[in-house]
Formats: structure tokens, sequence, C-alpha cells
């Protein structure tokens, strides 16, 4: 809100980390906060020059004056393609490490994770949505089994009889049905399917 707000919210966070030390300063979306700074040298609006001076106060405080002694500094992104460059440089963010999406094994047991202590119908198989949910990721296919659930629980509460939270099952088709929803450009093959 005032000028000079998040700069000041920046050496913040590196003044407690060396107080704390021995401690891990963790950017979530890095990109956001250290985006690539333009080039040209014009005035720019106010939004980017707010955004040039926090990241040069980020790449003063990892290599300024005063030492990162026992303070780690870790950032993450999905892109990597719009961090400015000037933080990969040894010395700051010299280390990348790429995590690819999860493999057939790795969806098996994040499957295995999500849907266990939920009410499955006999004949679910996790092997074969494992198959089914390739490119998802770990964050999707978590959001697939919470599309299953809500889709058996809303078949148990339209039915005829009084609703008995003991009798609903997730069934296999439920799974197939929200990993196919969910799974990389499954909207253009759905022809814009709604919930339902």
């Amino acid at each position: 809100k005032w000028v000079g707000e998040s700069e000041k919210g920046v050496r913040e966070v590196f003044r407690k980390a060396r107080q704390a030390a021995p401690c891990i300063v963790f950017f979530d979306e890095v990109d956001e906060l250290v985006p690539r700074r333009r080039s040209g040298g014009g005035a720019g609006d106010a939004g980017s020059r707010v955004t040039e001076s926090v990241v040069s106060q980020i790449l003063t405080e990892i290599d300024g004056l005063e030492e990162l002694n026992d303070v780690l500094v870790i950032g993450a992104t999905n892109r990597l393609d719009i961090v400015d460059p000037a933080l990969l440089r040894p010395g700051r963010f010299d280390r990348i490490v790429e995590v690819p999406m999860p493999d057939e094994g790795a969806r098996r047991s994040i499957l295995g994770i999500h849907t266990r202590g939920q009410p499955l119908a006999d004949g679910v198989d996790l092997d074969g949505l494992a198959r089914l949910a390739e490119g998802m990721s770990g964050a999707e296919i978590e959001g697939a089994v919470d599309r299953a659930a809500a889709a058996a629980l809303r078949r148990h509460i339209g039915g005829r009889d009084p609703p008995s939270y003991k009798d609903i099952r997730i069934t296999h088709d439920d799974l197939a049905a929200a990993v196919r929803e969910k799974r990389p450009g499954a909207a253009g093959r759905a022809g814009g399917a709604q919930d339902g």
C-alpha cells in the first residue's frame, strides 16, 4: 500500500532469519516475488518500479553486506522461465532441482494416499486409474478423488430411500470420470461438461 513497504517486509524476513539461524527461508511461487525485470531503462509504471525495487532488495539480502550464515534460502516455482536471471546466478539460487510430474508408480501411491479411509466400492482398480491419470500432478489427482467422493455423495442423496452415510461407496466409474475430467486437455475432450 505504501511506498517502500514491500522492501521493508523483505528486509524484516531476512533480519528474523539471521536472528533465528540456523533456519530456512522458503519462498513459494518465487516467480511472483522475483519476476524477470524489464530491460530498456524506461520509467515504466509504478507497479513495475515497485517490482524492480523488491527484486533488488531480495538480491541485496541474499548476497549483500550481511552474510547469511546458517540461513538457507529456497524458492519454488512452476515458471522458472519468468524468474529474474539475476536470482539464478552462482552464490544466489545456484542449484536448481526439477521435480517432474509423477510417474505411474507415484500416481498409484498418490491415489492410495488420497483414497485411504474412503468408502471405496469393490472393483476399484487403482492401478488402472494410475495409468488413466497420466500427465496429472499430485494436486490434480487429489482433486479428482475429492470430485469422485462428491459424485458418490450426490448420487446417494439423490436416491429415493432415506440416506444412510454408511452405504455411500465411491465406485471405479466415479473415480475414472473425475480423473478424465481433471486430466490435462480434458476440457477440450469433454466439450465443456459441467459439474453435475
